[in-house]
């Protein structure tokens, strides 16, 4: 428990939201249907959306995070914005005192990031990176069979999503999204938690775009050693050059290999192939607040540490930086 929570015991948590895109109605959501947190305000980019979105939730509109972040009736601020300001907004909430819950990355700036851990442990205040890849069915999965594979010894995870035309979006947007692995951390944080420490990296890139800011499909494939001797592949590509949508992750180990394909998960052994029950990608983001607010009245363990969030976003850097020179980066335990 955190020794300035103590009055909580008799009274809800109190909440404000940054961001009004789909991650933020689900947190709105998880928060009203939890009599623990009551969310008092949002703030949004547009005037006119944000306020649809405090009429549809019943909450009050703040004119700017900034206003939002300062206010004395909030015990908890959550960032469901444009990855460019996780940062910027999290530190102004720590600075002011708040609780932070904040979608992945932390920060798109690995010194950023570096400094909000810290800055979190002073102020004795939460900072709870969500990382719901690791809730769902898919890594319950994994998780459940790897010891059924024996030694491990290469990994392929493929996310791609056509886009016919792309989307004119922030997730389309250099600033506002990030380098592609940063931005869609949860691609390298499925790996980090599963086999651990990266010793080196490799990744190439490539957008294709028609103005400055805004790109129609990017494609990006990083590979990572791990210190165990595993070899990894990434592949992340999203847009309208490409034709073939994948959602695969395959692991192949000396006893047999494991392939989760969409909704579909196999164990391939040399005396017989088993399927594997997936579960279901539903209600994550309520089970996330859930836990985090079950850790804030009761004290009770979190599924994933701020630490851990920062080293998988030192790995997406030291992707990103393989990709701007064409070298390899190697990593070690004081990067």
């Amino acid at each position: 428990m955190y020794n300035s929570d103590a009055h909580l015991a008799n009274r809800t948590m109190r909440v404000g939201l940054v961001g009004t895109g789909y991650a933020a109605k689900l947190r709105a959501t998880a928060l009203q249907e939890d009599e623990r947190s009551h969310l008092v305000a949002i703030s949004g980019h547009t005037t006119g959306k944000t306020a649809a979105f405090a009429q549809e939730y019943q909450t009050q509109m703040i004119n700017s995070w900034q206003e939002l972040v300062e206010r004395e009736d909030l015990d908890l601020v959550v960032i469901s914005t444009v990855n460019r300001d996780h940062g910027k907004i999290a530190h102004a909430a720590l600075s002011s005192g708040k609780h932070v819950i904040v979608e992945y990355p932390l920060s798109v700036d690995i010194n950023e990031a570096e400094e909000l851990v810290v800055l979190a442990k002073a102020k004795n205040k939460l900072l709870h990176v969500e990382h719901i890849e690791l809730l769902g069915g898919w890594h319950e999965a994994l998780k459940q069979h790897l010891a059924e594979l024996g030694d491990l010894f290469y990994v392929r995870y493929s996310t791609v999503n056509p886009q016919h035309p792309a989307p004119r979006k922030w997730t389309y947007n250099h600033e506002l999204f990030g380098f592609p692995l940063i931005g869609a951390l949860s691609r390298l944080h499925r790996l980090t938690d599963l086999f651990g420490e990266v010793l080196s990296v490799n990744c190439h890139q490539r957008y294709w775009e028609t103005e400055t800011d805004y790109y129609q499909t990017c494609l990006c494939v990083v590979q990572l050693c791990f210190t165990s001797g595993l070899l990894a592949q990434v592949i992340y590509g999203k847009g309208e050059s490409l034709w073939q949508s994948e959602r695969k992750f395959e692991i192949n180990g000396a006893k047999g290999g494991l392939i989760l394909d969409g909704d579909t998960g196999i164990l391939v052994q040399a005396e017989k192939t088993t399927l594997i029950d997936l579960g279901t990608r539903r209600g994550l983001f309520a089970k996330d607040t859930n836990m985090v607010l079950d850790h804030l009245f009761h004290g009770t363990a979190l599924y994933v540490t701020p630490e851990q969030s920062l080293y998988t976003l030192k790995v997406a850097d030291a992707a990103r930086k393989a990709a701007e020179t064409g070298l390899t980066i190697f990593l070690t335990t004081e990067s």
